[in-house]
């Protein structure tokens, strides 16, 4: 055969799974994932049985297991998860709100931009948790300031990344859907929004986590419920095996609401992965 001689084609169905990038397996990617936690896990247990690390100090991984399971069949444990959930979804939603609201009027104004982001860029570099004193003195030593720091928390990260998407957006799509005849709404829907979408969630995930850091502090003060009272009593009683075993809690209902969003991100988003 000429080395010049046509090659032939591949059969379409051949062409398309070679020109498809190959995706690693959902299931050996989780295998890999966990391999290093539960080799961390292994390593506390072996070396709580073996006395190099006290129970006194840290209860072994068997032990928090045991204690978590005591504090579900008595009840605890479903109640104070329950307020804890309660406080975060609160203060999400009102932070949520505000963030996106200031965000639509500084993004898409220039006198809203102006008027709204320098006082935001300010406040943002102040450390919310360091407010908490002030909110106690201003509303009181019950539920309001726990969910007035939430909100600070979820406010500034959402609202950063909400008026980055904003900005982000071509103006010329704005113009051109102007010129279509969309109203304000229409092209606020239709074209900035899905434009500022991936910025948004990017937000939601850090305001996420802020939300449930704001919550650990919060409930340190002054709490009669919730997880952060369980672990507070714990702590007065040395029962290192509960505090751990909250501050796992914790992080599991942070893991979760991480995932939630993400699973809406590939949703949302699944014409990225087109």
């Amino acid at each position: 055969m000429s080395p010049y001689s046509p090659v032939a084609e591949p059969p379409p169905r051949v062409a398309a799974r070679l020109r498809r990038p190959r995706r690693p397996r959902r299931g050996s990617a989780l295998v890999r994932r966990a391999a290093s936690p539960v080799a961390l896990l292994v390593l506390w247990q072996l070396a709580s049985a073996t006395g190099v690390l006290s129970p006194d100090k840290l209860a072994p991984p068997a032990q928090i297991l045991r204690a978590m399971v005591e504090e579900w069949h008595k009840g605890t444990l479903q109640a104070a998860t329950g307020v804890s959930l309660q406080r975060v979804v609160i203060g999400f939603a009102l932070g949520a709100v505000v963030a996106v609201v200031l965000a639509v009027v500084a993004g898409l104004s220039r006198i809203g931009d102006d008027t709204v982001d320098p006082p935001m860029q300010m406040l943002r570099t102040v450390p919310h948790l360091g407010l908490l004193p002030l909110l106690v003195l201003w509303l009181g030593i019950d539920e309001a300031p726990k969910i007035a720091l939430i909100a600070l928390g979820v406010t500034f990260p959402l609202y950063v990344n909400t008026v980055a998407g904003i900005r982000g957006v071509d103006r010329k799509l704005v113009e051109t859907a102007g010129v279509l005849g969309l109203s304000w709404w229409g092209r606020l829907r239709h074209v900035v929004a899905p434009g500022a979408l991936p910025s948004f969630l990017v937000g939601l995930r850090l305001s996420l986590g802020v939300a449930w850091l704001s919550l650990i502090v919060a409930e340190q003060i002054n709490a009669t419920s919730g997880i952060g009272y369980l672990v507070t009593d714990a702590a007065s009683f040395g029962r290192t095996d509960v505090v751990v075993g909250g501050l796992i809690v914790y992080s599991l209902l942070g893991l979760a609401t991480d995932a939630a969003v993400r699973l809406i991100e590939r949703k949302a988003l699944a014409w990225r992965l087109a």
